[in-house]
């Protein structure tokens, strides 16, 4: 395991890269939150998930980015990966590109959900995890959440139907930067304790360092027959660039030519 996260905190460090330059290329994109939720996709993608035969095999677990503007993180795991070819990076977000600003099903490879008004994808892989259940079939579903989009009743709504239907193959993950579009969760809707929020409901909950590989492996471990499960990850908006870090106003700015000369020079040092 020590050797598998050697090569994640390395993999980390070139998606982060590659975030900052498809953003900056195209002068549009949300650094901030894609950068906090890096750490979490490849735990998920690299470890957790049931892949089986890869992206397109149907047996696969799946994912829904419900927090999807933060799509350029997937893209980049997928850029590394090879799955999208080198030079896509230059399209983000590119008329007839298939790496939109969102996620977009049936042009983007390993894309289960067309995210769009934040908390609809809650309630789309809380509905996928039910089908999954009702067939008898073995598929998990994970839901990356953003805590801005938590305000959302509508993932209430869904989290509310989990737990009536006892959905324990659905886990919600909540990328816990503490900052939105336009000021601190905090400020703008304070949720309170969602740790207890969660619990009371019927949720298992792991809180946990969203930047941490060893907490996270270990909290993905985590079941309970019956029960949905919710990992909240601490994370910092902008992970890794120190002008960015917990900085709304990187929520849906891209750097320029500057910026980014020292925005890659950070991470690359770190």
């Amino acid at each position: 395991m020590t050797t598998q996260i050697s090569a994640w905190k390395d993999l980390a460090k070139r998606m982060r890269c590659d975030i900052l330059k498809m953003t900056s290329e195209a002068n549009s994109g949300h650094p901030g939150g894609s950068l906090s939720c890096v750490e979490i996709l490849i735990t998920l993608f690299e470890h957790e998930m049931r892949m089986y035969d890869g992206i397109e095999d149907p047996r696969r677990d799946r994912f829904v980015f419900s927090k999807g503007h933060a799509v350029p993180a997937q893209y980049a795991y997928m850029l590394d990966k090879g799955i999208l070819a080198r030079e896509e990076i230059h399209s983000f977000r590119q008329q007839g590109s298939r790496l939109q600003g969102h996620p977009c099903k049936g042009k983007t490879p390993f894309t289960d959900f067309n995210p769009g008004s934040l908390g609809q994808g809650v309630s789309a892989a809380t509905g996928m995890a039910l089908g999954y259940k009702m067939k008898k079939a073995d598929q998990r579903v994970y839901v990356l959440i953003g805590d801005g989009e938590a305000g959302e009743g509508i993932v209430w709504e869904a989290a509310s139907a989990a737990v009536h239907y006892k959905l324990d193959n659905l886990t919600y993950i909540v990328d816990m930067n503490g900052v939105q579009l336009d000021g601190t969760t905090k400020d703008i809707m304070d949720l309170g304790d969602l740790h207890k929020r969660f619990e009371a409901i019927g949720f298992l909950v792991d809180e946990i360092d969203g930047h941490n590989f060893e907490e996270l492996v270990e909290a993905f471990s985590h079941h309970e027959d019956g029960k949905p499960h919710v990992i909240l990850a601490h994370t910092v908006k902008g992970k890794g660039v120190s002008f960015m870090e917990g900085n709304y106003a990187w929520h849906g700015k891209a750097p320029n030519a500057e910026q980014l000369a020292m925005a890659l020079k950070e991470v690359e040092e770190a």
